[in-house]
């Protein structure tokens, strides 16, 4: 591969799907009634596992062209696994069904590759097993391959000790089943694609602040989903049209969830050309048209509560502090 400066860049995008959406739209397709039509679909290894996982629990999944064809079987259609589910390298996989698989009826081993097992998973055994959860695994349950004997679950209130969307989101799974509301405290706002997609299904979350309540339901139904583009791919091409001069981009039908969108925010703060055209709700997230120009950008200063809303982004708006005026 050979790379060469570019001296400007124009023209229109269209970004790769948001990978946490596209996690969530199998997994929510899956235990939903009827068909679940997803567009838009990140086609990455990662979200390959979550639909191989689904595929081994007896769910029809079909891949034409760029979209997928689920058949969901309801909140009990899954059926036990032959072999243990592998999510190879997806933390976002084995975090996010371990919730789902400790409410089944019946057992299973989820594992992955030798990077996810050395990821800490107690954050999630723990509250699971507040709810009542039989999981097992090495050193009590901290690392995969994690044994899950399915069990009748209760809601909990739960306040997390650090702000994770993927605990909140395996907590929320599991309370689909529970007995009883369950909620949980944040300390701080995560990234809140499994609330807008349980609720785009059919489900019962609720919002107030830092705190989500979740009320059992009876069934999700299957739906249309539209994965916006990804906001952390997106990031690279704002930078870019930033630095850039007698650049413009447009980059089309991207995700500006509020829990996520901390890069546009403070590459406007430095003064980044950023206009956010045609703002709608797609498949219940928050979606725009974003078109950046060549910008003189400003040093600032990146703290707080703004933190979580960026943290794949850093790296990039580090490139950009590179090329703006005065410290960020």
């Amino acid at each position: 591969m050979n790379i060469k400066p570019a001296k400007k860049i124009n023209g229109v995008l269209s970004i790769p799907g948001d990978k946490s959406i596209s996690h969530r739209g199998v997994i929510f397709g899956s235990i939903a009634e009827g068909v679940t039509e997803i567009e838009g679909f990140l086609m990455g290894e990662d979200c390959l596992s979550t639909i191989q996982c689904f595929r081994q629990m007896g769910i029809p999944i079909e891949i034409q062209d760029d979209k997928i064809y689920i058949q969901g079987k309801g909140l009990q259609g899954l059926s036990a696994p032959k072999e243990p589910l592998d999510v190879g390298n997806s933390g976002t996989t084995i975090r996010l069904l371990t919730g789902l698989l400790a409410a089944q009826s019946f057992s299973t081993t989820i594992t992955g590759d030798g990077s996810i097992q050395k990821r800490p998973m107690k954050r999630i055994v723990e509250p699971l097993r507040r709810m009542g959860a039989d999981i097992s695994g090495k050193e009590d349950g901290n690392y995969a391959p994690l044994h899950i004997q399915g069990k009748e679950l209760k809601g909990i209130h739960y306040d997390l000790p650090v702000a994770s969307a993927q605990v909140k989101s395996a907590i929320l799974l599991g309370s689909l089943y529970a007995e009883g509301q369950t909620t949980i405290v944040e300390p701080a706002r995560s990234r809140d694609h499994t609330e807008l997609m349980m609720n785009y299904f059919g489900g019962k979350i609720k919002t107030e602040g830092l705190t989500i309540t979740s009320e059992p339901i009876q069934q999700l139904i299957g739906k249309k989903v539209s994965i916006p583009g990804d906001i952390s791919s997106a990031a690279f091409f704002l930078v870019a049209g930033a630095i850039l001069p007698q650049s413009e981009l447009r980059l089309t039908h991207v995700g500006i969830n509020p829990t996520r969108n901390g890069v546009i925010q403070v590459l406007q703060k430095m003064g980044a050309n950023i206009e956010i055209l045609n703002p709608r709700h797609v498949s219940g997230e928050p979606v725009a048209d974003l078109v950046i120009g060549s910008s003189s950008l400003q040093g600032t200063i990146i703290e707080g509560d703004i933190i979580p809303t960026l943290i794949d982004e850093l790296p990039i708006l580090a490139v950009a502090a590179c090329f703006a005026e005065g410290i960020t």
